[in-house]
């Protein structure tokens, strides 16, 4: 299983924004076919080193990585509200130990 995990740091960082954001980011499940499970969550600590939003999803093998990365709802959808939205964003893609 892959992991790939994403933490966004918001342009409007309110919670209106982040739970904005969290349900843009939720919408994939139902979706996104090639998604095993996904998380959300929104950070409530406001730190200068917080990020404002954390997406977790899990994928069966790297090639469904590849599928996720190329599904139209995704980049349609989902890319395009978050690269609107976000000030920046890191990312890990790693494999789960089973």
């Amino acid at each position: 299983m892959i992991k790939h995990v994403v933490c966004f740091k918001l342009k409007d960082n309110s919670n209106k924004a982040k739970e904005e954001a969290k349900k843009v980011l939720l919408g994939m499940k139902g979706n996104v076919p090639s998604i095993v499970d996904i998380a959300v969550g929104t950070d409530f600590l406001g730190s200068e080193r917080s990020y404002d939003v954390i997406l977790e999803v899990v994928l069966k093998d790297k090639q469904m990585l590849d599928v996720y990365q190329q599904d139209k709802y995704h980049c349609e959808v989902v890319k395009s509200y978050m690269h609107t939205h976000r000030v920046s964003s890191v990312a890990i893609d790693y494999e789960m130990d089973e």
